[in-house]
């Protein structure tokens, strides 16, 4: 029979492991390499910024490694090609959008509305109305109203 430890045994073994502390270490980030003293036995960055940045070169070297393998070379393809055609179908989309958006307006769908050129003639043949007499066509004659002060305003050819 083995021999019954009791409690306080127990306790004893406990207080002696206590108080052991790692000793300092480098940080095995690439570049920092700073000592630090670890809380814990298994730590090996010196910082939270440290750990994120080789758990992101973990991921990035691992995925390398995959992209190395037949099977991860086959995924790549793929998602090439998947990417290849959305990119294309985007494309065909946009010209469609763009067809509709500008809509081109032929100088023959003006035709059936211009005047011939014999009907034209006359119109040049009028003289040029101007812009104050429009505009002050129904103003009472006074100082300031028209083009010469006090003069009396042309009646436009209607």
């Amino acid at each position: 029979m083995a021999p019954i430890e009791g409690p306080s045994k127990r306790l004893q073994n406990q207080e002696r492991t206590k108080s052991r502390r790692p000793r300092t270490r480098r940080c095995l980030l690439k570049g920092c390499e700073k000592r630090f003293c670890p809380e814990k036995a298994l730590e090996r960055y010196c910082s939270n910024e440290c750990r994120n940045a080789a758990r992101k070169w973990s991921l990035w070297k691992a995925q390398l490694k995959y992209r190395a393998t037949e099977h991860g070379k086959d995924k790549r393809k793929e998602q090439c090609r998947r990417n290849r055609k959305r990119v294309k179908k985007r494309k065909n989309h946009e010209l469609e959008a763009a067809d509709e958006a500008a809509r081109v307006i032929t100088t023959d769908f003006f035709r059936l509305l211009l005047r011939p050129a014999r009907v034209l003639r006359d119109v040049q043949a009028q003289p040029e109305i101007t812009a104050a007499t429009l505009l002050f066509k129904g103003v009472p004659e006074s100082y300031g109203t028209g083009l010469g002060a006090g003069t009396a305003m042309e009646e436009s050819p209607s």
